[in-house]
């Protein structure tokens, strides 16, 4: 049985469909997960029944008269549901009554990729929160990084940039550090002094510590440096970066965007994986076996007493709602939280440890102390 559930329903074309499918099956590659194998898939379905063990999503595609027959059942049943119109201007006559009060996409305008992310993130294999660090020289690059604040944050990322995430009073390089370990991609904005500072210097290097994917934007005229090997790159033509004022074409700025949709979703799932890795050697270091996996990321461990337990790998800074969630999915089973705590501000990790000791819905273990804590596991 596969572990997720897609389908796309109403009258998507042949080549939307294709195009769908190509992205989905592109961006849960990294994953080792396979579009209909792992992943069940169903193109233009009229019915649409998936398991209650699996976690499922559906892209319905509207055209006027659309039949919307299985709409209110799914959505009964809390299956999320994306409403995609053709276009900004055909979204009331696209989609049926049901679905009108959500949110929706236009396939003209939002395009394939960020469809086939949105219903991987309806289903939890990508996170739903989407979010972006700016990294740049203020003195060469800050019309460009202004403008990737405001376009980006118009494709719904959450965008961080060091004029506009930090209030007055606040510890600054405390936040910087904090909003750097909860990004899914770091946008580096590789201008010719781009490491002559320390503070870009050390914000690229951090991310690398991290695994947070970097995606180099290389100004006209700039070289990589050996720094820069393992980074993603997306260059850009002297037509596309007025040298006067330093702002970036409106083409340029789509073409960010579109990889740093690519960037994020290979990202998560490699970190993904190698926090997995990390945490099935802890595991098996002190006489545990993981025993398999699960919807939402879950790892199900045996350890070595014969405990079974529940554990949610989870990335960036974890949260009350992190909590909440592990609680529901674990549906009573013993669950653990693992997290990376470095680089998580102090009055943070003071809430978490606080949650910890008042919730005990489920354990917080900091990914290096994994094999600590699961070796002596039901010890205060």
């Amino acid at each position: 049985m596969p572990l997720y559930e897609l389908a796309l329903m109403g009258e998507p074309s042949d080549d939307e469909i294709a195009a769908v499918e190509d992205c989905l099956s592109r961006v849960i590659a990294p994953f080792g997960l396979q579009l209909g194998i792992d992943v069940g898939w169903s193109a233009r379905a009229t019915a649409f029944d998936p398991s209650q063990k699996t976690s499922a999503a559906v892209g319905f595609f509207g055209k006027p008269g659309t039949s919307s027959d299985g709409i209110d059942g799914l959505l009964a049943r809390g299956i999320p549901i994306i409403p995609i119109a053709q276009s900004a201007g055909s979204i009331s006559a696209d989609l049926p009554t049901a679905l009108k009060p959500f949110n929706c996409l236009t396939f003209n305008g939002d395009g394939a990729l960020r469809i086939a992310t949105a219903i991987l993130e309806c289903v939890g294999l990508l996170p739903r929160q989407r979010r972006v660090f700016v990294s740049y020289r203020r003195d060469e690059a800050k019309e460009a990084a202004l403008q990737l604040f405001n376009y980006l944050s118009g494709k719904i990322f959450d965008v961080f940039l060091d004029t506009h995430g930090i209030l007055p009073a606040e510890d600054f390089q405390g936040v910087l550090w904090h909003k750097l370990c909860d990004s899914d991609v770091l946008v580096m904005l590789d201008t010719p002094t781009y490491f002559d500072s320390r503070w870009t210097s050390a914000e690229f290097g951090r991310a690398l510590s991290k695994g947070i994917s970097i995606l180099r934007l290389e100004w006209p005229g700039v070289v990589g440096s050996r720094r820069t090997a393992t980074t993603s790159r997306l260059s850009l033509s002297t037509a596309e970066v007025d040298i006067t004022t330093g702002r970036l074409t409106e083409d340029a700025l789509g073409r960010i965007a579109e990889q740093v949709e690519i960037v994020r979703a290979q990202s998560h799932a490699i970190r993904h994986l190698n926090l997995f890795s990390a945490l099935k050697r802890d595991v098996e270091c002190v006489g545990g076996t993981v025993t398999g996996v699960g919807v939402h990321n879950a790892v199900f461990v045996r350890l070595a007493d014969g405990r079974e337990i529940v554990i949610y790998p989870t990335l960036g800074v974890p949260t009350s709602i992190t909590l909440n969630e592990a609680a529901e999915y674990a549906s009573g089973k013993e669950a653990a939280i693992l997290y990376d705590h470095i680089g998580l501000q102090e009055h943070w990790l003071r809430h978490l440890k606080w949650l910890g000791q008042n919730i005990s819905a489920a354990r917080w273990v900091r990914a290096t102390e994994a094999a600590w804590d699961f070796g002596g596991w039901g010890t205060p």
